[in-house]
């Protein structure tokens, strides 16, 4: 199975200026656990995930001051929607990250998780086991 039948094609792109707060409610409303994070006045694009907003709030940074620009990630790994998931799972295990952005051509058209990958590799079961404690 290859990225682009297992990624996602909902792409939230925000800006640096954009506050973590802002970028939090953007993620929610969209429900994806990253957003892609342009700048025009630098080159390349990054990523902020979830995880990004969790450690800037957890060590008592004010999430209305901060910004995602402060935050984002901007050595980041790209995969094609040509790889196979086994090819995104490799450089998200040897990167330690839980997002890629899938480019083709000169943008980005989806996202693909850990859990994109999960979803594809692990059927789901229709039935849930109630567990008895």
């Amino acid at each position: 199975m290859l990225v682009r039948d297992a990624m996602s094609t909902v792409v939230l792109t925000i800006g640096p200026a954009h506050t973590l707060r802002q970028a939090a409610r953007l993620m929610s409303a969209r429900r994806v656990g990253a957003a892609v994070v342009l700048d025009c006045d630098a080159e390349g694009m990054g990523i902020l995930t979830e995880r990004d907003i969790l450690t800037s709030v957890g060590t008592g940074q004010d999430p209305d001051r901060e910004t995602a620009g402060a935050h984002t990630t901007t050595d980041v790994v790209f995969a094609a929607p040509a790889w196979t998931l086994e090819e995104a799972a490799e450089a998200m295990a040897h990167g330690g990250f839980r997002h890629l952005i899938v480019m083709d051509g000169q943008g980005p058209v989806g996202i693909v998780s850990v859990r994109d990958i999960i979803r594809c590799w692990v059927p789901v079961r229709r039935e849930r086991r109630t567990l008895v404690g």
